[in-house]
């Protein structure tokens, strides 16, 4: 009989901390179009925590708590754009999910085309020093 207590005192125990792990109704907004705003702007942004995901699509702690700081301040009347610059400001450019091209952005625009134009060149290389090399084979075969 003591054992079946302990097992139920556990069990309530767990329950209780799973409640409070789930994410409450009061962290979605009653209102559905500010909801809709909400999810806007955390479309726009990305999550410092996971890898290559939103803030929209992460469940980590740090997206939760970003995602309650915009609905706060859309709340407030801000625009989203505020909203966006305030998150920029706070955490830098890398909070976008879409930076922008700057001085300090260039080389993640534009570096995945440079690497495809130095591969192209090093492949067109290759081609030509191989058909010089069958030329030279070519023309020793001859004599």
């Amino acid at each position: 009989m003591l054992e079946l207590r302990r097992s139920l005192a556990c069990l309530a125990a767990a329950w209780s901390l799973l409640a409070q792990a789930a994410p409450s109704a009061a962290d979605v907004a009653a209102d559905a179009a500010l909801e809709l705003r909400v999810q806007h702007v955390a479309e726009q942004l990305r999550c410092l925590v996971c890898q290559n995901q939103t803030i929209a699509d992460s469940h980590a702690q740090l997206a939760l708590d970003l995602k309650k700081e915009a609905r706060t301040q859309l709340a407030r009347g801000r625009s989203e754009q505020d909203v966006i610059d305030f998150m920029v400001q706070r955490y830098g450019d890398f909070v976008l999910y879409r930076p922008p091209f700057k001085a300090n952005t260039w080389l993640l625009w534009l570096g995945p085309f440079a690497l495809l134009a130095a591969g192209l060149l090093a492949l067109l290389y290759q081609l030509r020093q191989r058909g010089l090399a069958e030329g030279e084979l070519a023309m020793e075969d001859s004599e």
